[in-house]
């Protein structure tokens, strides 16, 4: 058992590929998700791919799909967009998601969650609805769903903690309600 993680998964690639073409079976596990979902993964896939190298994939907990379910949004059509970026281009990014038409599911830290909330919210109209789910399949799940008004009150009350699924509902669906019949 090894670490592959974002600050060494280019040093030991070429190990790793030299491991397989030699006959080894290596098994890539996530404590975060589903390797290769913005999380390592995609590099040794493609490595192995491009040498030849069968793959298997097993399916596993990945965070974004129950999110976006939890939320009630429209989903026959959205956009995951993984993590914003660390500094630069993160207001343009926002920006544009604030314009999105589909519901737009992303991954956000806990340090970074409430001021996410906070520029989306003065971004887009402040009755656009947002999905804030937490620590999914995990023993402190949470889903907050609301305005991004809500929201942001939610968690100025309530400081964020665990790794958090953010499900925008998309601009083209902001305005609608949902008339329930009576069937009697």
């Amino acid at each position: 058992c090894e670490s592959f993680h974002i600050h060494n998964e280019h040093h030991k690639l070429a190990k790793h590929i030299h491991d397989l073409k030699e006959g080894a079976q290596l098994a890539q596990v996530s404590d975060a998700g589903t390797p290769a979902v913005s999380d390592p993964g995609y590099l040794l896939t493609r490595e192995a791919i491009a040498n030849g190298i069968d793959i298997e994939v097993l399916p596993g907990a990945t965070a974004f799909l129950p999110a976006l379910i939890k939320s009630g949004f429209a989903l026959h059509k959205f956009t995951f967009e993984g993590f914003l970026p660390q500094k630069k281009g993160r207001q343009t990014k926002l920006m544009e998601w604030s314009k999105y038409d589909d519901t737009l599911v992303f991954y956000e830290s806990p340090h970074k969650l409430l001021k996410t909330l906070v520029a989306l919210r003065d971004l887009c109209e402040s009755h656009r609805r947002v999905s804030v789910s937490r620590e999914i399949t995990k023993k402190f799940e949470e889903t907050v769903n609301g305005t991004l008004s809500e929201a942001v009150a939610h968690f100025e009350s309530r400081p964020p903690k665990g790794e958090f699924v953010v499900v925008l509902e998309g601009v083209k669906y902001a305005h609608d309600q949902v008339e329930i019949l009576d069937s009697e």
